[in-house]
């Protein structure tokens, strides 16, 4: 198979060994995978895979074709499209991944919205409902709400009857995520439109003091990205005691396949009806083809994007 390998800090696409699926694995004939934060940070030496996945080739979401099965497995059958957060490996031609972390795609998705949504679906409905508790009618803020993850997030707390806003830096891309369902306000000065129930940090430390200001009384705080103004802040206690007030902070990829399995029925019962309905989509911004993986890197940290970068295999 060909796969988009790290080498020295760089991406070349070579040829390496067909995966073998083990017992309960699934091997995929990938369409499309997209294209994450956690991708640039791997090839920059700052984010190794969890142990079991590739090392050397990223990848943490992928759609495709049931090419094979491994002994075991039940949940599908060969030519099921499927998708899945996966540890690493999934910018390649093929890849394999636990039948129990793999759901159905859904049937009016095409293969570049397939291979952008599991990541992103994922992260954002186990950060805002399991973990942060969003309720209807309350009050939603999402930062950077023009990614990936936030596009989501804003869909998401639409489609549960929460009340959204976000913060979007570039104008013009304001009006395609109020569109999503969104009331969209520049960063500056977000505290002002409060209080909020529920604050899903995808920007980093900077925004912290005023995210605490601006909570509702038993509001929560959801950290999930720190790579737009840093990972470090000092936290006023009194403040977050007065609100009765909640911070947590999560990562998916390096979980556990029963973390994963559990987050996956989740999103399968909850959220893949609303794609068969046409109530939320995945937005694509661009697709590259995996040869072009370099330049697809590029384009996703330019920033400036609304929704997924997706390699096409």
């Amino acid at each position: 198979m060909r796969a988009v390998t790290i080498r020295d800090n760089t991406l070349v696409v070579e040829e390496r060994p067909d995966p073998e699926p083990e017992g309960g694995e699934l091997l995929v004939r990938v369409r499309a995978a997209g294209v994450n934060g956690a991708d640039i940070l791997q090839r920059r030496g700052g984010y190794p895979a969890p142990p079991g996945s590739p090392q050397d080739i990223p990848g943490l979401e992928l759609a495709g074709e049931v090419a094979a099965l491994g002994p075991g497995t039940r949940r599908f059958t060969a030519g099921d499209r499927v998708m899945a957060v996966v540890g690493g490996g999934g910018q390649a031609e093929l890849a394999l991944l636990h039948e129990r972390a793999a759901m159905p795609v859904p049937e009016p998705l095409d293969w570049p919205q397939a291979g952008g949504l599991a990541e992103v679906f994922l992260t954002a409905h186990d950060a805002i409902f399991t973990q942060a508790g969003l309720r209807p009618g309350e009050r939603l803020l999402v930062h950077g709400a023009a990614g990936g993850v936030g596009t989501a997030a804003v869909q998401l707390g639409r489609a549960a009857g929460a009340r959204v806003t976000a913060t979007v830096r570039r104008p013009e891309l304001r009006p395609a995520v109020e569109r999503l369902g969104a009331h969209v306000i520049p960063p500056e000065g977000f505290g002002e439109q409060g209080p909020y129930d529920v604050i899903l940090e995808l920007v980093g430390a900077g925004n912290l003091a005023e995210n605490l200001r601006s909570l509702a009384t038993g509001g929560r705080i959801a950290v999930i990205g720190v790579g737009g103004s840093g990972p470090a802040s000092e936290i006023n206690l009194l403040s977050l005691m007065q609100r009765r007030a909640r911070i947590h902070g999560s990562t998916l990829r390096p979980r556990p396949l029963e973390e994963k399995a559990l987050a996956s029925r989740l999103v399968e019962r909850e959220v893949l009806p609303l794609f068969e309905t046409g109530a939320i989509t995945v937005p694509v911004a661009a697709t590259f083809p995996l040869d072009e993986a370099e330049a697809a890197y590029e384009r996703f940290e330019a920033g400036g994007k609304l929704g997924k970068i997706v390699l096409l295999a």
